[in-house]
């Protein structure tokens, strides 16, 4: 991917959302929720303070985060879509 987010934004790639409940029952296409959670493939450089020093993010690359259901901006990339969005807007990362 040719894109590189600014200052304290991210990228993410949104997880699938679910096919089958646990129970076996298919969800629709128009049922799917929006997924909430995804990984991280690109990150910003930091945030810059106001005293001018660049605070870096806490998020890498390749981890797996949780977010809001409305966060960030949906792009279309080489047909693929991703979400750009700040670091504030990440509310955990997932350990494995």
């Amino acid at each position: 991917m040719n894109l590189t987010p600014l200052h304290d934004r991210v990228i993410v790639k949104s997880a699938m959302p679910e096919e089958i409940t646990k129970g076996g029952i298919i969800i629709p296409d128009t049922a799917k929720e929006k997924p909430m959670q995804g990984e991280i493939i690109a990150v910003g450089k930091g945030k810059i303070a106001e005293d001018g020093k660049q605070t870096p993010l806490v998020v890498k690359v390749g981890d797996k985060v949780l977010y809001g259901k409305y966060s960030g901006t949906e792009v279309s990339i080489e047909g693929d879509d991703y979400l750009i969005m700040r670091e504030s807007d990440i509310f955990a990362i997932i350990n494995k």
